[in-house]
Protein backbone atom coordinates (compact mmCIF):
# COMPACT_ATOMS: atom_id res chain seq x y z
CA UNK A 1 0.00 0.00 0.00
CA UNK A 2 1.39 3.41 -0.99
CA UNK A 3 1.48 6.22 1.57
CA UNK A 4 -0.15 8.59 -0.91
CA UNK A 5 -2.80 6.26 -2.30
CA UNK A 6 -4.26 3.89 0.29
CA UNK A 7 -6.81 1.31 -0.64
CA UNK A 8 -10.35 2.76 -0.47
CA UNK A 9 -11.36 -0.15 1.76
CA UNK A 10 -8.65 0.61 4.35
CA UNK A 11 -10.16 2.05 7.51
CA UNK A 12 -8.59 5.02 9.26
CA UNK A 13 -7.78 2.90 12.33
CA UNK A 14 -6.23 0.09 10.27
CA UNK A 15 -4.10 2.55 8.34
CA UNK A 16 -3.00 4.23 11.57
CA UNK A 17 -1.90 0.86 12.94
CA UNK A 18 0.06 0.12 9.76
CA UNK A 19 1.63 3.57 9.25
CA UNK A 20 3.12 5.26 12.33
CA UNK A 21 3.52 8.58 10.48
CA UNK A 22 -0.16 8.53 9.53
CA UNK A 23 -1.06 7.83 13.17
CA UNK A 24 1.17 10.72 14.28
CA UNK A 25 -0.58 13.01 11.79
CA UNK A 26 -3.98 12.13 13.28
CA UNK A 27 -2.82 12.43 16.89
CA UNK A 28 -1.44 15.90 16.19
CA UNK A 29 -4.46 16.90 14.12
CA UNK A 30 -6.94 15.87 16.81
CA UNK A 31 -4.85 17.52 19.50
CA UNK A 32 -4.70 20.80 17.59
CA UNK A 33 -8.47 20.68 17.06
CA UNK A 34 -9.54 19.84 20.61
CA UNK A 35 -7.02 21.88 22.62
CA UNK A 36 -7.49 25.24 20.85
CA UNK A 37 -11.26 24.78 21.07
CA UNK A 38 -11.07 24.14 24.81
CA UNK A 39 -8.54 26.91 25.48
CA UNK A 40 -10.52 29.33 23.32
CA UNK A 41 -13.73 28.59 25.19
CA UNK A 42 -11.94 28.98 28.51
CA UNK A 43 -10.93 32.54 27.58
CA UNK A 44 -14.61 33.39 28.16
CA UNK A 45 -14.89 31.67 31.54
CA UNK A 46 -11.38 31.82 33.07
CA UNK A 47 -12.04 28.47 34.74
CA UNK A 48 -8.53 27.13 34.17
CA UNK A 49 -6.64 30.31 35.01
CA UNK A 50 -6.77 34.10 34.97
CA UNK A 51 -5.96 34.50 31.27
CA UNK A 52 -5.53 38.30 31.27
CA UNK A 53 -2.67 37.79 33.72
CA UNK A 54 -0.65 36.13 30.97
CA UNK A 55 -0.43 39.28 28.87
CA UNK A 56 2.86 41.10 29.23
CA UNK A 57 2.36 44.59 30.72
CA UNK A 58 3.80 46.25 27.60
CA UNK A 59 1.15 44.48 25.51
CA UNK A 60 -1.66 45.54 27.84
CA UNK A 61 -0.41 49.14 27.53
CA UNK A 62 -0.71 48.92 23.73
CA UNK A 63 -4.25 47.55 23.78
CA UNK A 64 -7.17 49.84 22.97
CA UNK A 65 -9.37 47.54 25.09
CA UNK A 66 -9.11 45.81 28.45
CA UNK A 67 -6.98 42.71 28.86
CA UNK A 68 -10.14 40.63 29.37
CA UNK A 69 -11.66 41.94 26.14
CA UNK A 70 -8.40 41.04 24.39
CA UNK A 71 -8.76 37.53 25.81
CA UNK A 72 -12.25 37.29 24.32
CA UNK A 73 -10.75 38.12 20.90
CA UNK A 74 -7.94 35.63 21.50
CA UNK A 75 -10.52 33.01 22.47
CA UNK A 76 -12.37 33.49 19.20
CA UNK A 77 -9.10 33.23 17.26
CA UNK A 78 -8.22 29.99 19.06
CA UNK A 79 -11.65 28.51 18.34
CA UNK A 80 -11.32 29.43 14.66
CA UNK A 81 -7.82 27.91 14.63
CA UNK A 82 -9.15 24.63 16.02
CA UNK A 83 -11.89 24.51 13.39
CA UNK A 84 -9.37 25.38 10.67
CA UNK A 85 -7.10 22.50 11.70
CA UNK A 86 -10.10 20.17 11.51
CA UNK A 87 -10.90 21.34 7.98
CA UNK A 88 -7.53 22.20 6.43
CA UNK A 89 -4.56 21.10 8.54
CA UNK A 90 -2.15 21.61 5.64
CA UNK A 91 -2.55 25.40 5.94
CA UNK A 92 -3.90 25.79 9.47
CA UNK A 93 -0.93 24.05 11.11
CA UNK A 94 1.33 26.89 9.92
CA UNK A 95 -1.13 29.52 11.13
CA UNK A 96 -1.18 27.82 14.55
CA UNK A 97 2.63 27.69 14.55
CA UNK A 98 2.80 31.44 13.87
CA UNK A 99 0.21 32.07 16.59
CA UNK A 100 2.26 30.06 19.06
CA UNK A 101 5.40 31.99 18.10
CA UNK A 102 3.55 35.19 19.02
CA UNK A 103 2.48 33.74 22.35
CA UNK A 104 6.09 32.71 23.03
CA UNK A 105 7.35 36.24 22.34
CA UNK A 106 4.74 37.63 24.73
CA UNK A 107 5.72 35.18 27.47
CA UNK A 108 9.46 35.67 27.05
CA UNK A 109 9.02 39.40 27.58
CA UNK A 110 7.14 38.85 30.84
CA UNK A 111 9.29 37.65 33.73
CA UNK A 112 7.91 34.64 35.55
CA UNK A 113 6.39 32.87 32.55
CA UNK A 114 9.48 31.23 31.05
CA UNK A 115 8.21 27.75 31.95
CA UNK A 116 4.98 28.37 30.05
CA UNK A 117 6.97 29.76 27.12
CA UNK A 118 9.04 26.57 27.06
CA UNK A 119 5.87 24.48 26.99
CA UNK A 120 4.63 26.58 24.08
CA UNK A 121 7.90 25.97 22.22
CA UNK A 122 7.01 22.27 22.44
CA UNK A 123 3.56 23.02 21.02
CA UNK A 124 5.19 25.09 18.27
CA UNK A 125 7.40 22.12 17.33
CA UNK A 126 4.31 19.88 17.29
CA UNK A 127 2.43 22.34 15.05
CA UNK A 128 5.38 22.37 12.64
CA UNK A 129 5.38 18.56 12.64
CA UNK A 130 1.65 18.61 11.82
CA UNK A 131 2.30 21.02 8.97
CA UNK A 132 5.02 18.80 7.57
CA UNK A 133 2.97 15.61 7.93
CA UNK A 134 0.03 17.39 6.29
CA UNK A 135 2.07 17.72 3.11
CA UNK A 136 1.68 13.95 2.76
CA UNK A 137 -1.58 13.14 4.53
CA UNK A 138 -3.73 16.19 3.70
CA UNK A 139 -2.93 16.49 0.04
CA UNK A 140 -5.32 18.52 -2.12
CA UNK A 141 -7.87 16.34 -3.88
CA UNK A 142 -7.41 16.23 -7.66
CA UNK A 143 -10.65 15.82 -9.52
CA UNK A 144 -10.89 13.10 -12.13
CA UNK A 145 -10.12 14.38 -15.61
CA UNK A 146 -8.43 17.57 -14.35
Amino acid sequence: MSVLSPSPSTSLLTRARQEPAFAAFWVLRLGFVVLPLLMGLDKFTNLLTDWPGYLAPWMVALLPVSAQTAMYVIGVIEIVAGIAVALRPRLAAWVVAAWLAGIIVNLLTYSGFYDVALRDVGLLVAAIALGLLSRTYDRPQVEAGA
